[in-house]
């Protein structure tokens, strides 16, 4: 049986702001290296310098009125970020409330204040890890590419610029 390399979550916190800081600072990550999330049962890699943070979520928000998908208001350290339920968002059902789930923020770099919530951080993926496929039909605008990794999961990358873009994102009132 095959064992698992297992680091503690604080371990892997330190690893990805160390990653995000060293990026903000004009440092270079791997260019193979993705963040890899899961949001509800799909699997999603963004890069890393599409991402300003990755934080527990705060308490949010509601707001009246507005999509399903769309979790509430949050306020981080003073600045009010719109917060989409990321699966939710993708058609599939909503961020279960678990200890996992983490508040993925847009970077700064898009000028929006824009967090997907998803469900669970899965850590770095590398180009080696991950065999390309071809897009699935139909897929949104904001899936740039596709993969299958050695565990046969089917993983989409996130276009964030894209995404944050998108008519529908940003239509989050009924």
């Amino acid at each position: 049986m095959a064992r698992r390399n297992k680091i503690g979550l604080r371990e892997f916190h330190q690893e990805v702001v160390a990653k995000l800081q060293a990026l903000s600072q004009g440092g270079e990550a791997a260019p193979s290296s993705k963040l890899g999330l899961q949001a509800g049962d799909q699997y999603w890699l963004v890069d890393l310098a599409d991402i300003g943070e990755v934080i527990q979520p705060p308490a949010l928000t509601p707001v009246p009125l507005s999509q399903p998908w769309f979790a509430g208001v949050a306020n981080v350290r003073g600045n009010l970020y719109s917060v989409a339920d990321f699966s939710a968002f993708c058609g599939g059902e909503a961020v279960a409330d678990s200890a996992d789930k983490r508040l993925v923020l847009a970077h700064p770099k898009f000028m929006v204040n824009a967090g997907l919530l998803v469900s669970r951080l899965l850590g770095l993926r590398h180009a080696d890890q991950l065999q390309g496929r071809d897009i699935p039909a139909g897929a949104a605008s904001w899936v740039s590419a596709a993969y299958t990794d050695n565990e046969g999961h089917q993983w989409q990358e996130l276009n964030v610029q894209a995404l944050v873009n998108d008519h529908g994102f940003l239509q989050a009132g009924r």
